[in-house]
């Protein structure tokens, strides 16, 4: 199983609104690809004071559907959150391998 982490730093002023668009629109627009077959998100627990950080991991079967997702799916959904909330997101992607 492969682990596509998107790791955000959220300005706190738009915490709640992005957290509901998250989960309300983005995630189920990402999970509709069909390319991961799960998703779980956390909340980063850190002494950050201008902004809140969250973890996305969506879980992939192959490499294969990962890198789908990434050539197909990613440029427009990555546009969609930048047009929604600006410079007030700030995101960061990595691949992990269960071991």
């Amino acid at each position: 199983m492969l682990i596509y982490n998107v790791t955000s730093g959220v300005d706190k002023d738009i915490e709640q609104e992005w957290l509901a668009w998250m989960k309300e629109t983005h995630i189920p627009e990402v999970m509709k690809t069909q390319m991961f077959v799960s998703f779980r998100i956390y909340k980063v627990l850190s002494a950050e004071e201008d902004s809140i950080s969250y973890a996305v991991q969506y879980a992939a079967r192959s490499l294969d559907q990962l890198e789908a997702y990434l050539d197909q799916f990613a440029p427009k959904l990555r546009e969609d959150v930048q047009k929604k909330f600006g410079s007030k997101v700030v995101s960061f992607r990595t691949l992990l391998q269960e071991v």
